[in-house]
């Protein structure tokens, strides 16, 4: 079953803008933790190390949540569904601010991620609602929504963090989590299941997406290759501008994800240049930005300026891939966009995952320029791949 045409009309303007405000919204919950993490720390007691799992487990707890919670977006009633998350990303982020040991706060790191999936049924929502025409720029407008969400997360929760207190800001996020969920309650439409079978069935489907698409299957690893590399930079940040040369604070370090907000908004029009360019050569040109940015934090990131540019760069060439990644995998048409999603973004947070997690190990080791080395290969590795196949894939009728 799949929406009836009557459905498409109600991706008006103001449904899309809903939608990409609540898709930021929501995923900012993510990342509220990766500026607050030496505020954790100290406040604790802990290790930078024993802290920065907090951010390793929010990122797993959201692969685990894409591959769980948002399938079910092609099986039941969107909305519903979306409501009932809400609820339990409320209770997560209270849990949050309520805790007082790293036990508590790795648990609930792991289920604030686990819950805030909505963005990813947001995603081919759109695509699916959206006439043919329109389908790239709406995906675009709500992968902005995400971007921006993830790095203005870390702009307000360092400021928060800085001036009130690392609680106070998962205070806000649970109020502000209810406005949202009662203004999707009053302003979304209802979007039908397309899927008709088992949870098992639907989770077979998954697999077999997985197992037998090649354009998802590059989609997806480049997706967590660079997603990897853009998690070791913003996981570690904080690290470096607390020692010398900045001896700075967590205010400063989310303020990069405001200066990263440039390139996420520069890359909300990409869809467009593929008129004249071609989707694969672009994709090419953003994986090529991404390398350019680790020369810069390599060569640069003493001074202010060299991270700026930086940080600019790898946040445009991020959300270009990740916008024509999902392009490629939906222009499939296979009638499963929230499992197509799924298998693309549960192997993109994994690889976010991971990348946090070597980042933490390098910086605890080697500090900077281990940060550097393990940022560099995971682009690289996303480079090798789409040089090696996505040209083959491309001369194959899709």
């Amino acid at each position: 079953m799949t929406p009836s045409t009557d459905s498409k009309t109600a991706l008006s303007q103001a449904t899309l803008w809903l939608m990409t405000i609540a898709t930021g919204l929501v995923v900012a919950n993510n990342y509220y933790n990766q500026p607050l993490l030496g505020l954790i720390a100290k406040d604790l007691g802990v290790g930078e190390a024993t802290v920065s799992n907090s951010a390793m487990l929010t990122q797993i707890g959201y692969a685990c949540g894409l591959l769980l919670i948002v399938p079910l977006g092609d099986m039941f009633k969107r909305k519903k569904m979306i409501l009932i998350d809400f609820i339990f990303i409320i209770l997560s982020l209270a849990g949050m601010a309520l805790s007082h040991s790293i036990v508590s706060i790795l648990i609930f790191s792991f289920l604030i991620g686990f819950t805030s999936v909505i963005p990813q049924v947001f995603v081919p929502m759109a695509a699916e609602l959206a006439s043919k025409e329109k389908q790239g720029a709406a995906i675009g407008m709500v992968m902005s929504g995400l971007l921006i969400g993830i790095l203005l997360s870390r702009v307000v929760s360092g400021f928060v963090g800085s001036y009130f207190g690392w609680r106070e800001m998962y205070w806000i996020a649970t109020v502000v989590m209810v406005v949202t969920a009662l203004a999707i309650a009053i302003k979304l439409p209802e979007v039908a299941p397309n899927f008709r079978g088992t949870y098992k069935e639907l989770m077979v489907s998954v697999w077999n997406f997985a197992r037998n698409q090649p354009v998802l299957q590059l989609a997806a690893f480049r997706g967590a290759m660079g997603f990897g590399a853009f998690s070791a930079f913003f996981t570690t940040l904080v690290f470096h501008i607390e020692g010398p040369p900045f001896f700075d604070g967590p205010a400063t370090a989310g303020a990069f994800g405001l200066v990263g907000a440039c390139g996420a908004l520069a890359a909300a029009f990409v869809n467009r240049a593929t008129v004249f360019i071609g989707t694969a050569k672009i994709i090419l040109y953003a994986i090529l930005l991404m390398v350019f940015s680790w020369l810069l934090f390599a060569l640069f990131g003493n001074y202010y300026w060299g991270l700026i540019i930086g940080v600019i760069l790898i946040d445009l060439g991020l959300q270009s891939m990740h916008i024509l990644n999902q392009s490629d995998f939906y222009a499939l048409n296979l009638g499963a966009n929230n499992r197509l999603n799924t298998v693309y973004m549960v192997s993109y947070f994994i690889g976010g995952s991971t990348g946090t997690f070597f980042a933490a190990q390098a910086w605890q080791h080697f500090q900077w320029p281990g940060v550097i080395t393990v940022g560099t290969l995971y682009t690289l590795s996303a480079l090798l791949a789409h040089v090696l196949f996505d040209h083959k894939l491309r001369k194959k009728p899709i």
